[in-house]
């Protein structure tokens, strides 16, 4: 995935990130040979060679934890976004764009929401105040869970929920989709914001303890102090049953296929019948539950924790969750600790903005579809797929070339790329909202309408045939993913403008830029994830025995060159952790080069081409962080910072003559020390 995505990519549904711009970046076009006025030479930091006069002269804005040339895509299409929806409500053209502009309405209407102040959270407070026992707290809690995560996409994700759903095809049936119960009941991003004995680490403990604590009190909810330590400690006793992520992204440790009656011998302590029939899986007979000692463990504690604990946990969550339609005092209370805190942003985004962001959770391909028409035209899409055409006819090539790999794991890979669905700008069909009711004067009622509707569309998939062709990125998203259980790939149009594409630049800066993000999502079928799939999706070793030792050898060798990169004194990158994202970074920027040589077959490769390429694809990653966000990346992201990912230039033969690179040099490696694994 591509900059502000996720670790791992069996399928995702993924939200807009909402930017505020300094200023916008200009488009992408071919830059000159030296990009810098540093005096960093290309073999030392290729990333400060050619970004080293933007990172020196940009600010990062207020409202922001990190700026870059995503970033400031993203402005721009949300500023084209809030256009549109000014026109629809000026005058909608049918029902559905009514609801568009009437949701952010909703959201936009702050005096309103200030005026009802907590009568809108009182029926979600009452609720979970009457609760008598722990087969109601069973209801509750099965009534909470919302189909909005997935495992192997779930960087810097975490499920507030007791437990999370994710609704695909099962790891060993193509044909159906199957429910997965993933560990939840967090509201900080990790098991280690609470495990770790780290002076930051508890600092940020008794830092979340207060948030709870005043989140308490601007609800009206007495004795906070005490509540919100009660809830603090049974979120630390929930973490010390999670797996870790590195567990977590194991998806051999995944497949764990329990029938609705093993939950209640497997898992005991949670009324499972009421959870399910709650939760509207009542008459699911099959389950994988990617996060079995979670599952037990939390239910261990529905069991032993008191009733009042859990009320004082579901009530804190309830309003933590929907804070973005409460009262400024409590949306503000949301960003002191999530948005300053964990990230280090100082200021919370304008208004329209977050309003934006909801109608994008809320309604993604209704405005997609408004935004496609009006912004992506059809003479780009048509050159985007031929590019993809061309990197995909590299993948083929390199794999004839591979001298390790076997006829037999050569002729899956070839058939993987050959039933590859790759969609380009928007899905072949767009999700219906027709049964979503929106007020333009009820903001909360808005999201939790929308999230129903949401879950319900992901439980009636139960019922339907496999689509591989569904996609789960909107249109509007600047961002790309590959899912190997679909065997497919999403490049949003968003992503598909400058200056990740642009279609006045040369085709060595795009194919260094969209081009090596397109072979990056290529490559993921191939990656140490992806790999574990074959070409109908299927959770199958389809590798000899020597081929898969020698992808693990390759493999290994990149995840220590990463962990060698410290961005802190104290602090490097786990190489393991980032490993799926850097071999597809690797892999996917030498398929695009060998796509961009063949474009240049008549007049031949030169060395001022390679420059282009190269100095487009470290263009791409342009990107300045906070300490507090890049540290917390480091941690929990399953990419390694946009420098380093530059950083495999060195793995690539053809950009040692290009910058004249010699030994000696930071990032200088020997030919045989060059990682080689597609």
């Amino acid at each position: 995935m591509h900059p502000s995505a996720t670790a791992l990519r069996l399928a995702v549904c993924a939200t807009l990130m909402l930017a505020a711009p300094l200023r916008a970046e200009p488009a992408n076009t071919a830059p000159p040979a030296a990009a810098t006025k540093t005096a960093v030479l290309p073999g030392d930091d290729f990333f400060d060679y050619v970004n080293g006069d933007w990172l020196n002269s940009v600010e990062i804005p207020a409202d922001r934890s990190g700026w870059g040339v995503g970033n400031a895509l993203i402005e721009d299409t949300n500023q084209r976004l809030l256009k549109l929806i000014e026109a629809m409500a000026a005058q909608p053209a049918d029902a559905e764009a009514k609801k568009i502009a009437d949701f952010y309405a909703s959201f936009m209407d702050e005096a309103g929401i200030e005026a009802k102040g907590l009568a809108p959270l009182q029926p979600l407070l009452q609720q979970i105040a009457a609760i008598r026992d722990k087969g109601e707290l069973a209801k509750a809690l099965g009534g909470t869970l919302r189909a909005d995560v997935d495992p192997l996409n779930a960087t810097n994700f975490f499920t507030e929920n007791l437990f999370g759903l994710w609704i695909a095809q099962g790891l060993k049936d193509s044909e159906h989709y199957t429910p997965y119960l993933l560990q939840g009941g967090l509201g900080m991003p990790d098991r280690a914001y609470y495990l770790d004995n780290t002076p930051a680490m508890k600092k940020l403990r008794g830092q979340y303890q207060a948030h709870i604590a005043a989140t308490f009190k601007l609800a009206g909810i007495a004795d906070a102090d005490a509540r919100a330590a009660r809830v603090f400690e049974l979120e630390r006793r929930i973490a010390m049953a999670h797996a870790s992520r590195e567990v977590s992204s194991d998806v051999l440790k995944a497949n764990n296929n329990w029938s609705a009656a093993d939950f209640a011998r497997k898992a005991p302590g949670l009324d499972w019948k009421a959870f399910f029939a709650s939760a509207g899986l009542g008459e699911q007979k099959k389950f994988i539950v990617w996060h079995p000692g979670a599952v037990v463990g939390a239910a261990k504690l529905v069991q032993s924790a008191p009733l009042e604990t859990w009320k004082d946990f579901l009530a804190f969550h309830s309003v933590n969750h929907v804070s973005s339609a409460l009262p400024k005092a409590l949306a503000e209370q949301h960003f002191d600790f999530y948005g300053r805190t964990l990230n280090g942003t100082p200021e919370q985004s304008l208004r329209w903005k977050r309003s934006l962001n909801a109608v994008n959770m809320a309604m993604p391909d209704a405005l997609g579809k408004v935004y496609v028409a009006k912004y992506f035209p059809p003479e780009s899409k048509q050159r985007l797929q031929q590019m993809v055409g061309k990197i995909v006819d590299a993948f083929h090539a390199r794999i004839d070339q591979l001298a390790w790999m076997a006829p037999a794991t050569k002729l899956e890979a070839h058939a993987k790329l050959k039933t590859l669905y790759v969609g380009i700008g928007y899905p072949d069909k767009w999700a219906s909202y027709e049964q979503l009711e929106v007020a333009q004067d009820d903001a909360l009622g808005n999201l939790l309408r929308a999230e129903r509707v949401h879950t319900q569309q992901q439980l009636a998939k139960l019922q339907q045939p496999v689509d591989r062709g569904e996609w789960c990125m909107p249109a509007q998203l600047v961002n790309a993913v590959n899912m190997p259980m679909q065997n497919a790939i999403n490049f949003p149009a968003a992503i598909l403008q400058a200056p990740y594409f642009d279609p006045q630049a040369s085709d060595a800066v795009n194919y260094g830029s969209i081009g090596a993000t397109i072979g990056h999502e290529i490559s993921h079928s191939f990656d140490d994830q992806g790999a574990q799939f074959d070409s109908k999706g299927l959770l199958r070793d389809w590798w000899t025995a020597a081929d898969g030792k020698h992808f693990k050898r390759a493999s290994a060798a990149l995840a220590a060159q990463y962990s060698a990169y410290k961005p802190f004194p104290d602090l490097a990158i786990n190489g393991q952790q980032t490993l799926s994202e850097n071999l597809a970074d690797l892999a996917g920027l030498a398929a695009s080069h060998d796509a961009y040589r063949a474009t240049l077959a008549k007049q031949g490769a030169t060395a001022e081409a390679d420059q282009q390429f190269f100095i487009g694809y470290a263009m791409s990653w342009r990107e300045k962080s906070r300490e507090a966000a890049l540290r917390r990346a480091i941690l929990t992201d399953g990419h390694a910072p946009d420098k380093w990912r530059t950083a495999t230039v060195r793995n690539m033969d053809a950009w040692y003559p290009a910058f004249n690179v010699q030994p000696g040099q930071t990032l200088y490696l020997a030919p045989k020390d060059r990682v080689r694994v597609w």
